[in-house]
């Protein structure tokens, strides 16, 4: 007898799997920094690019479109979003405040001691990738080693959100950190905190030994220092 469930046959499953792919594709090519804001986005472009047809390029355009990174535009097709700034950039952060926020009081009332061993390894790479950054310099660190220490960085907070066992908070975090890691890597001056990310997120790990209200003060302290430096950031593209 087949288990396969009815319109999921192997052929559809292949699909899906290729659309996340795809997705996972485009966004990083959205995360480098030779994506300019403003810059057109051809479906048929990218589709060539990656090797497959415009269909799961479209559908991945589509979903990002969720995350406010592209943005389309009747009869002309998707450009890249702008970087936030002033009140849209103060909103993100306060979303960012809330969700997060909530997100590590209910992962420290999970398996903590599994959480930080986690959340341990995590920024044990993500150090070792900051160290690199400063034998280099921000400044003159190459594009790939930047991109591997946004990815550190997103992996840290992205354990956090998985711990939660909560899909919809998930689907936040998609959101307001893909906005936040883009924003950091397209402004001047954006990605010179490498050390003090680590620093503030040992202080996370630290704190949810010690119980979830502390967590919680942990990473509110984190987000509102990413938020000046996002502002500061900011300030020098403007």
């Amino acid at each position: 007898m087949s288990t396969t469930m009815p319109g999921f046959g192997t052929e559809r499953i292949a699909q899906l799997g290729l659309r996340d792919r795809v997705y996972d594709r485009v966004l990083e090519v959205l995360m480098g920094h030779d994506v300019e804001p403003g810059m057109r986005l051809s479906i048929d472009g990218l589709a060539r690019a990656l090797g497959v047809s415009p269909t799961p390029v479209r559908e991945a355009l589509v979903q990002l479109e969720r995350t406010g990174l592209v943005t389309r535009e009747a009869n002309k097709g998707y450009r890249v979003s702008p970087p936030l700034a002033g009140d849209q950039l103060e909103a993100l952060f306060d979303a960012r405040l809330i969700v997060e926020s909530g997100a590590v009081e209910l992962a420290a009332r999970g398996d903590v001691d599994a959480l930080r061993a986690r959340l341990s390894t995590a920024l044990d790479e993500q150090a070792a990738v900051a160290a690199e950054v400063a034998s280099v310099g921000a400044a003159h660190a190459p594009e790939e080693l930047m991109a591997r220490f946004f990815r550190s960085d997103w992996q840290f907070h992205q354990l956090i959100f998985d711990a939660t066992r909560n899909p919809f908070l998930e689907e936040m975090s998609e959101i307001i950190t893909t906005r936040v890691h883009r924003m950091r890597q397209i402004v001047e001056g954006g990605g010179d905190d490498t050390d003090r990310a680590v620093h503030e997120h040992r202080a996370v790990v630290d704190a949810l030994a010690v119980g979830p209200t502390e967590a919680v003060s942990a990473m509110r302290h984190h987000i509102d220092a990413v938020r000046l430096r996002s502002r500061e950031d900011a300030s020098h593209t403007s």
